[in-house]
């Protein structure tokens, strides 16, 4: 058996492939198909661990969750993850190959490509439907000779393509055809159908650009996809960050700030408490928009040295410390926690150029970056009963580790305790936190996605104000794939997406 295919691709990043690729890896799954999803080469970092220590792009883990199957590395045999200097870290089935700049990787890109068919042939040998994710635009003819991820991708499997177009930036129906107009001939024949995503207001309205869209692209137009708001579902890129609040709400129940790094990675640990009724979550990247906030959180970067130096010179950094000494509730994940710490010691560069760096002083512990790079599902409990966790302990929770290096210290209280780890049973305690317990440090990725644990840390934070516990959300992602799937279902012609799939659909 090989497996049907479909290839989303786009006018532009951040257009809305990643979700479209999500709503047919559900709306498949909803029809009794075993689907998988597939992006040949993703530049993100927000990145996922799977189940054999594996990581991939965040967004393809996501598609897998809505397809209901276990993402593995396959689904994203290439993952870059941009670092300072136009300089990326190569991850390949998985596994890091090496920091390179832009030229050089192009230089042995070709290489890689055996690596993707080979990646896919063992999807379409595994499933009976493969949904595939393009990248960027297929239409930036300076990269056609490296091409890896759109048409090279869609002409080996002969996929029939839907190309995707974001009304919201403006200029859709010229992306659109300046798009296939870019494309050549036999590429062109394989694009089979346009779609105008995130679409506010009366259709009605839109009804002659269509016609006229259509006649001057050639290919007909199987949707308009509203703009769906308040989707539990994680974003691919910082791009989305250029949307998302910058300031505290004196109105809000509990205000949460979130650093924005430079380099910021996995920010989509930060989606649950985003979507919380009682939260407002807001991103900061200038000392004057931190305000008085009820937390603050240092996420995880991919350049942690750099990172730290920016918001030093930012003046951040002081005002965070400032902070924290007024009984203002810290949290550091991954990077974040480093930061924490007394002393950062990178003696190989792996990190940056520096040999040594010092932190922020809120922890008593040191971070020695060593590889090799850990990456590993991991399980666990609370064992911290103060502070920021008091009331949680013994609570479970799950989540995910992708650092390098190890961070330690003297007479340091660890508030988590990893109980499984890449599948293996394990006992070792995880992060640390000062002698109140309101500066707390981690490595374990995803924390706030377990409900029980999110929601004792808001009731702690609450009734640090002296308020009444908030109420929750308690809606449940796959609810939140399942309306997405019906969103999709009415705006497309799907009765065209399944006979272009050669799939019988509902």
């Amino acid at each position: 058996m090989v497996a049907k295919v479909l290839m989303v691709q786009g006018t532009a990043s951040s257009v809305g492939k990643s979700l479209l690729v999500t709503a047919f890896c559900r709306l498949f799954r909803q029809e009794g198909y075993d689907v998988a999803p597939f992006k040949a080469q993703n530049m993100s970092l927000n990145s996922y661990v799977t189940p054999d220590g594996g990581e991939i792009g965040r967004a393809q883990a996501v598609q897998a969750e809505a397809a209901m199957v276990e993402p593995s590395v396959d689904m994203n045999p290439i993952l870059l993850k941009p670092e300072a200097d136009a300089r990326s870290q190569v991850v390949v089935m998985g596994k890091s190959r090496g920091s390179y700049p832009a030229r050089e990787y192009y230089q042995w890109k070709k290489q890689l490509w055996p690596v993707v068919a080979q990646s896919l042939d063992r999807l379409r040998h595994e499933y009976e439907v493969v949904v595939i994710e393009g990248a960027g635009s297929p239409a930036e003819i300076n990269l056609r000779g490296h091409d890896l991820v759109n048409m090279s991708v869609a002409r080996y499997c002969e996929a029939p393509v839907l190309l995707v177009g974001d009304i919201e930036r403006g200029g859709v129906f010229a992306s659109l055809v300046g798009t296939m107009q870019l494309l050549e001939p036999p590429e062109r024949a394989l694009v089979k159908g346009l779609v105008i995503n995130k679409f506010r207001g009366d259709l009605s309205i839109l009804e002659p650009g269509i016609r006229m869209l259509e006649e001057r692209a050639g290919v007909p137009v199987l949707g308009v996809i509203p703009y769906l708001s308040h989707l539990r579902i994680p974003d691919e890129d910082s791009v989305s960050l250029e949307t998302r609040k910058t300031r505290p709400e004196a109105s809000s129940v509990l205000n949460i700030a979130v650093i924005r790094l430079a380099h910021i990675s996995n920010f989509d640990d930060f989606n649950p408490l985003e979507d919380e009724p009682c939260v407002h979550l807001y991103y900061v990247n200038e000392k004057d928009s931190l305000g008085q906030p009820d937390l603050i959180i240092l996420p995880g970067s991919k350049t942690t040295a750099a990172d730290l130096a920016s918001i030093r010179q930012e003046g951040l950094a002081s005002k965070i410390v400032a902070l924290a000494k007024q009984s203002t509730p810290v949290i550091g994940i991954c990077g974040g926690y480093q930061m924490l710490g007394q002393r950062l010691l990178d003696p190989q560069g792996l990190d940056s150029d520096q040999k040594t760096a010092d932190g922020l002083g809120l922890l008593p512990v040191t971070t020695l970056f060593q590889a090799p790079k850990e990456t590993h599902r991991v399980s666990g409990e609370v064992t911290g009963a103060r502070g920021l966790l008091e009331g949680a302990t013994g609570l479970s929770f799950q989540g995910y580790e992708i650092h390098l290096g190890r961070t330690y210290g003297e007479g340091i209280t660890t508030p988590l305790r990893i109980t499984e780890r890449s599948g293996q049973r394990w006992d070792a305690p995880d992060g640390g936190t000062d002698v109140k317990g309101m500066v707390l440090g981690t490595y374990v990725h995803g924390l706030f996605h377990n409900d029980e644990f999110r929601h004792q840390l808001l009731k702690n934070l609450a009734r640090r104000k002296g308020i009444a516990p908030p109420p929750f959300n308690t809606q449940g992602r796959q609810d939140v794939f399942d309306r997405l799937a019906d969103a999709v279902r009415q705006s497309l012609d799907m009765e065209t997406v399944y006979r272009l799939v050669g799939l019988k659909g509902a």
